[in-house]
């Protein structure tokens, strides 16, 4: 079967909207940082907002001009093996792709999510607009279940990817948006592994697509593991909170252990 290629008009398509990106990036910039300046802020543990216990870690990106021409590529040679049109221009190239800007949360472990959750949507509520999400993407049927269970849609993941995503657009009238991924630790290793070498290309090495795949259940069973022993733990501090609740007063007990006489005689 012969590779479609590129004509001189689509090749200058894909020009025209790699330059709309650029001269746009610096308000991209703008969003982006203070998207950053304002997560920032509520994960400060001096703050004490609820977010500085759920969040380990933030991080944040631009797409890099190149990748988004290697992108639109794609598209387009997809669209004419197809027979579709390409769904791309300058009117609605931002509204279009929604990952342009990039942000990233990673938390610990899969059950604080639903506290995390919570307390993000009230604070992106305070300048941002929400168009899309959250929405879970993941392989694993389990983590699936339990973001249904808290009222969060979830789809199923082929890939092995597994991330929960929101698309917010600044409280201003504009098209551009940035796309929040929130995600475990053990996810964010998993998701660097196979973006580098498996992304957006398979790698070539059946060994190397297989080891991914094995990579992607080792992290799925430490969150798991992560989950049981903060359950664990949080168990733990319940019962010691308890029993020092029920500890009698030591200035009430008499040295045999019984109730000593808090009437004392003359």
């Amino acid at each position: 079967m012969t590779t479609p290629s590129l004509s001189t008009k689509q090749k200058q398509l894909i020009d025209e909207l790699v330059d709309h990106y650029l001269k746009n990036l610096w308000l991209y910039r703008r969003f982006l940082n203070a998207l950053h300046s304002q997560v920032s802020d509520a994960i400060d543990p001096e703050k004490g907002d609820p977010l500085a216990r759920l969040v380990h870690s933030v991080k944040f990106r631009l797409k890099n001009p190149g990748h988004l021409r290697d992108k639109l590529v794609r598209k387009m040679l997809r669209s004419i093996g197809d027979g579709t049109d390409f769904p791309y221009n300058c009117e609605n190239l931002f509204v279009e792709i929604g990952d342009l800007a990039g942000y990233r949360i990673m938390h610990l472990h899969t059950r604080q999510f639903e506290a995390l959750n919570q307390n993000l949507i009230k604070l992106l509520e305070e300048s941002h607009r929400i168009v899309e999400g959250p929405r879970a993407k993941t392989w694993d049927e389990e983590t699936k279940s339990y973001y249904e269970s808290i009222g969060i849609a979830a789809e199923h993941n082929e890939r092995l990817y597994s991330s929960v995503h929101y698309l917010v657009q600044p409280s201003i009238k504009t098209t551009i948006t940035i796309e929040i991924q929130v995600r475990t630790l053990a996810d964010e290793i998993w998701g660097e592994i196979d973006h580098k070498i498996n992304y957006p290309y398979p790698h070539p090495a059946l060994a190397c697509r297989e080891q991914i795949k094995a990579l992607a259940r080792v992290t799925s069973s430490c969150s798991r593991l992560v989950d049981s022993i903060m359950s664990t733990h949080h168990d733990w501090e319940d019962s010691q909170a308890k029993q020092q609740n029920h500890e009698p007063d030591a200035r009430l007990v008499s040295g045999d252990g019984s109730p000593a006489n808090s009437i004392i005689s003359e």
